[in-house]
């Protein structure tokens, strides 16, 4: 699940701080006077945190379904990933846009109360919004299960398999939507907390689901996109009945949304660009799968569970590049260059030591632990290459990250658009070649060259705004700063 820290933080500015025992502990302190160590610490744990639970669990959960023995079913949950990112960007189109729009309006009802009434009518378009989508597109997936199985690269031997687990999902999409949409809800609000005990609390029922569907009922691929989307159940009545009592502007019921203007143009222009993000991530995936259910099904299974295990510590590089970006944004717009350069290395460090002790970690014991969710010998021959090519891709990807933190920190989003649409624009046409040209092994290193092709483009960009981002820090002011959190946070 998406998630904007930078307007988490934002919301959590927008309450001034209490008595002077408390100054040290508000967001403010952190991003201004704090120590860097500890300003990197608050801002970064909750992110990292909550995406390493979603990590964790996609790795148990390929334990789960491991464990039956069965590629086919490994290879239809990969097949189905598609569709996980398609709810979330439905779900993102109208959370991020809302949650953006919730933070701005927060900030703005100190200066003028009559601006948070119309909270109410953000947030229950947002939420109604992406449910009704939602069920549009299950609706629609539904329909055309057939070709649609066929079109994520499902062949005879897996079509099956592949067929139950969408098929369930699709039935589930307008919950999965919701979800994402009021994570982002909670964020605006500046309660970081409460979304990762709901990813926690989601986390562990759908590992106690997968047990009693997947190992005591015997329900396979079916039984782990059932856990999902019940799981998913309990993550939207945990944001609904603490949104009902805690927030005292939020309201989600029917009866306030709205299709006004003044309200859908601002959520679905910044949630837009969340769907179009996903949609080259949508792409990317169906070549990847395309391809790579040509060579067979146990090429795929392998792909899919060295994604896994490669997404534990790139999630957590994830949480540091995007905690990090207020923190930019704030000593870039104040003008501080000694904060924001030591922000900048503290940050570059923590990403280049946790890249390269987790990757160090990971192929040293490759074959244990790939051996935990795989106990086909072709299959593990396969995997431990695709995880060597995902890992080293994974510590191109965190530098990556970083800078493309450091554009949107110094609203340089040009640079910012083109390091996040390089990626996808990048891949197709390497791994098509890589494909005719390498076969196999083309595919599996398609990644590791693309992400290394990103991050020069990111090296040379920063390298030709060296100037420009000089001479807008000689510029800076207390004002600025504030502005440059408002840029942040939408």
């Amino acid at each position: 699940m998406s998630t904007s820290p930078q307007t988490e933080t934002k919301a959590e500015l927008s309450s001034g701080p209490g008595s002077p025992a408390d100054a040290a502990r508000t967001n403010r302190w952190y991003l201004s006077s704090a120590p860097i160590v500890s300003a990197l610490l608050h801002l970064c744990m909750p992110m990292a945190a909550a995406m390493i639970v979603g990590a964790i669990y996609n790795l148990i959960n390929a334990g789960f379904i491991g464990s039956l023995g069965n590629t086919a079913l490994l290879a239809a949950v990969t097949l189905g990933s598609p569709i996980l990112v398609l709810v979330m960007g439905v779900g993102n189109v109208f959370g991020v846009g809302g949650g953006a729009l919730v933070s701005r309006l927060l900030g703005g009802a100190e200066r003028d109360p009559s601006q948070a009434a119309t909270i109410k009518r953000v947030a229950s378009y947002s939420l109604w919004g992406s449910v009704v989508v939602g069920a549009v597109v299950g609706v629609i997936g539904l329909v055309f299960l057939s070709p649609l199985v066929s079109l994520l690269g499902a062949d005879t031997s897996v079509a099956a398999p592949t067929s139950a687990f969408v098929g369930v999902l699709l039935g589930f999409v307008p919950v999965l939507a919701a979800a994402v949409c009021l994570e982002q809800l909670v964020r605006a609000e500046g309660a970081a907390k409460q979304v990762m005990v709901a990813l926690i609390l989601s986390a562990v029922a759908n590992l106690a689901l997968d047990a009693l569907f997947i190992l005591v009922l015997n329900w396979g691929v079916a039984g782990a996109a059932l856990a999902t989307g019940l799981a998913n159940l309990v993550v939207v009545t945990y944001f609904v009945v603490w949104l009902t009592r805690n927030s005292e502007h939020v309201s989600l019921s029917p009866r306030w949304f709205t299709l006004a203007s003044s309200v859908q143009k601002p959520v679905l222009g910044v949630g837009v660009g969340t769907l179009l993000q996903s949609a080259f991530l949508i792409v990317t995936a169906l070549v990847l799968n395309n391809l790579a259910a040509a060579c067979g099904e146990g090429p795929l299974a392998a792909m899919g569970v060295a994604v896994r295990i490669a997404q534990v510590p790139e999630f957590l590089l994830m949480g540091v590049t995007l905690g990090v970006l207020p923190l930019l944004a704030y000593s870039y717009g104040k003008g501080d260059g000694a904060r924001f350069g030591s922000a900048l290395r503290a940050s570059a460090i923590t990403v280049g030591a946790v890249a390269l002790l987790a990757a160090t970690l990971v192929l040293c014991f490759r074959d244990q632990v790939f051996t935990l969710f795989v106990a086909d010998e072709s299959v593990l021959a396969i995997g431990v290459v695709v995880l060597a090519a995902q890992l080293i891709a994974m510590i191109a990807n965190g530098f990556t990250g970083l800078i493309t933190s450091l554009f949107q920190a110094t609203g340089r989003a040009l640079p910012a658009t083109i390091m996040s649409a390089a990626q996808g624009v990048l891949f197709i046409p390497v791994v098509i070649a890589g494909s005719i040209w390498f076969g196999l092994a083309g595919i599996i290193w398609a990644l590791t060259v693309t992400e290394v092709a990103v991050l020069t483009v990111g090296v040379v960009l920063c390298v030709a705004l060296a100037p420009a981002l000089k001479r807008g820090l000689a510029e800076g002011s207390a004002e600025r700063a504030e502005e440059a959190l408002e840029i942040a946070a939408a």
